[in-house]
């Protein structure tokens, strides 16, 4: 296998023998969250994004390693391969690169040229090309002209020659390269709307004609022209002045000025239009496309990051709304742990209008499940059913609290929901799912497609498997780096833990209904099929808090148990003691306890953990609560400052419910009093704001908002 470590350093800017130790543990089958957390010795404690970035980049040269051996073998196997060629190819750095190289070789369809071939004009287009001083083409074409081949006339020869040479020139390798720096330098995007579409494709009026340098163009500008023209209404083209194109070819190509010459730069123009202009425009939308996808990936990947890090609401019971109109709020109670203890359906809006009868029963629910705290979804008449609930007089305090539903439904008839709740309906379910995001947004959420949660930027115009892979990576991250409950968690969030997956969650959920909760983490590899490496992988995610040695609720990792001990040992006490006790631990030197295995980054990690075993790093959750006087877009007048919620960010702005069933947009100039390059600098998703109403545009429901907090 080809050694990777030192090209990757270099173009990432890290250490050559610490790139490498990542790729052998990557190899060795570990994951990122345990490399980022229990190998920080071996990595220089790089963090998940470098060693993601590391993964990737090894998969892309292993890629184009693979391509180069397949070109190597097709060339050979044509008798073609010479040693400056293979020199060539063995050296080309990008896939781009190797394809114009290879491109002469590539077996093709029958092209104009093949047809000139086969008429015997190569040899012409040889003569033509080497552009020697006193050849006429008329006169030397002469001679190839012939009735039984198809060549009728001497501009029939010429044309059959120009023909050949246009292909010569478009498999040129370096003329390649440097139309391709053309393009990538000053290609110019420019769409226009299609013919008779300007009423259709009215949300697209913007780019009816629009025309901006293709490089700088923005990636949500560069997804909606390439959406508009995919659904019919824009027409879009790139590609750079074509004067300055055929001028570059013609310095290439073009050696004087004898009629050989002129010829070969009639078969530079047509090779540029024909053939390279369309090639290059091919590659540069693919270049400029998967640059949009990145850039709107990594938007959706850190919302989607930011909405599972949400912060839990630990300890209470819930009662939660599904609220609707005719057919009722649909209503759970549940427990601390998201049980269902109980459901029915609740009309206390129009058209039953059963005010006192719904507040009677709430009110005894509450005392009989013992809830203290109350989840509103925020769909369809959620602010009435919220302003319903803060009007009922209850007991003792009670936290009421709006939680967004986006992709409630999607779980409610997934299989997933039908598995848990095969008893109940979707409406139970969905409810169930308001509920438990209040409980543990990050535990719910994990059973529902990210893409179906709604915090993206044209998720759905991205490349799907890229998009998957990047979601993927951010909830293992998020799963990984809160830690679970091996003990109550589901099997689909147990499948994010490292070294788990889908199988070995389900295998310890089996074992778990079968023998009982886990008393120790070591009674792990009990479970069928979870050998070794799959135990180092994912023990130190997993958390016992009930269990026998202290440590098994913490994030200090199996391995490491001895450490502790021998520092519980120094210092003449018990583990439980040393964790409860900082003047202890502030009395141990951690050099005392490195060795060849464990180093101060790990001691430092270990310290930490033991001053706060199990720790949740989510942030302590915040009551938040919309303007009571504010339910409906028709509520809305431009200057009102009004609380919000962040609930998507794009890199042209964030979304913020105000409460009116319709986010509206803070674009990126409105979102501070100072230049925003990039909103994620200055807002988070869930974030709590203050918003002032720009514009309300009623018809289109579409709410311009601002953070400034000048004019």
């Amino acid at each position: 296998m080809i050694d990777f470590a030192r090209k990757i350093a270099l173009e990432l800017s890290l250490d050559e023998n610490l790139t490498a130790n990542v790729i052998k543990l990557l190899a060795e089958g570990a994951t990122i969250p345990f490399i980022a957390r229990y190998r920080k010795e071996m990595t220089g404690s790089m963090d998940e994004v470098a060693i993601m970035s590391i993964r990737d980049r090894l998969h892309q040269l292993e890629e184009l390693e693979k391509r180069r051996e397949t070109v190597l073998n097709s060339i050979t196997e044509q008798g073609k391969l010479t040693g400056e060629l293979q020199r060539q190819i063995e050296e080309a750095p990008t896939m781009a690169v190797l394809e114009d190289l290879y491109l002469p070789f590539r077996p093709k369809r029958r092209t104009r040229a093949t047809i000139a071939r086969e008429k015997g004009l190569e040899p012409l287009a040889r003569q033509l090309m080497s552009q020697h001083q006193g050849v006429d083409p008329e006169l030397v074409s002469q001679k190839y002209i012939s009735e039984e081949k198809g060549v009728a006339c001497v501009e029939d020869a010429l044309a059959g020659a120009r023909d050949i040479m246009a292909e010569w020139i478009s498999e040129h390798a370096y003329a390649r390269q440097r139309l391709r720096s053309l393009f990538q330098r000053s290609g110019i995007i420019r769409s226009k709307v299609a013919k008779g579409k300007e009423t259709e494709g009215e949300k697209y009026r913007i780019y009816f004609d629009s025309e901006e340098k293709a490089t700088r163009a923005p990636s949500h500008r560069l997804l909606a022209m390439f959406r508009g023209e995919d659904e019919g209404f824009l027409k879009v083209v790139i590609e750079p002045p074509a004067i300055d194109a055929v001028e570059l070819l013609e310095q290439i190509f073009v050696r004087n000025d004898t009629l050989s010459a002129n010829q070969v730069r009639s078969a530079a123009f047509d090779s540029y239009k024909r053939l390279m202009q369309p090639s290059l425009e091919t590659e540069i939308r693919q270049m400029l496309k998967e640059k949009a996808d990145t850039e709107a990936i990594r938007v959706f990947a850190e919302n989607l990051r930011q909405l599972l890090m949400a912060a839990p609401l630990r300890g209470r019971n819930v009662l939660a709304l599904d609220p609707g109109f005719r057919t009722g709020c649909k209503l759970v109670c549940l427990d601390c742990n998201g049980k269902l203890l109980h459901n029915e359906t609740i009309y206390p809006h129009p058209p039953e209008n059963k005010v006192k009868e719904s507040i009677h029963k709430i009110r005894s629910l509450v005392n009989a499940y013992k809830i203290s705290a109350i989840a509103v979804g925020n769909g369809t008449a959620g602010r009435e059913t919220e302003a319903f609930i803060r009007h009922i007089p209850f007991d003792g305090d009670m936290l009421a609290v709006m939680v967004n539903e986006a992709g409630a439904s999607v779980y409610s008839a997934s299989s997933v929901a039908r598995e848990e709740f095969p008893d109940y309906d979707v409406t139970v379910r969905g409810a169930v799912s308001i509920g438990r995001r209040l409980i543990d947004p990050l535990a719910e959420l994990v059973k529902i497609d990210p893409k179906s949660i709604g915090v993206g930027q044209y998720q759905h115009d991205v490349d799907q498997n890229a998009l998957q892979k990047s979601l993927e990576d951010v909830v293992v991250n998020c799963v990984n780096q809160v830690g679970v409950d091996l003990n109550t968690a589901s099997k689909e969030l147990l499948s994010y833990v490292s070294g788990i997956g889908p199988s070995l969650a389900r295998n310890i959920v089996e074992y778990r209904s079968q023998k009982g909760s886990f008393r120790s983490r070591s009674e792990l590899l009990k479970v069928p099929r979870l050998g070794e490496k799959a135990f180092e992988q994912a023990a130190g995610f997993l958390r016992i808090p009930s269990a026998a040695n202290p440590l098994d609720a913490s994030a200090v990792h199996p391995e490491s148990y001895a450490v502790v001990d021998a520092m519980a040992g120094k210092m003449n006490t018990t583990v439980i003691e040393l964790m409860n006790s900082e003047t202890l631990r502030e009395q141990l030197n951690l050099a005392d306890f490195v060795t060849d295995r464990t180093g101060l980054p790990t001691l430092k990690d270990i310290m930490s953990e033991l001053s706060k075993p199990g720790r949740d790093p989510r942030s302590k959750f915040e009551v938040f609560e919309f303007d009571r006087n504010v339910h409906t877009i028709g509520d809305l007048v431009v200057g009102m400052e009004l609380p919000g919620i962040i609930t998507n960010i794009t890199n042209f702005g964030a979304f913020v419910d105000i409460g009116v069933h319709q986010d509206g947009l803070v674009h990126v100039s409105q979102l501070a009093d100072r230049y925003v390059s990039n909103p994620n600098e200055v807002v988070t998703l869930n974030q709590k704001v203050v918003v002032r109403v720009l514009e309300v545009d009623v018809a289109r429901k579409r709410i311009n908002l601002s953070m400034k907090k000048s004019g």
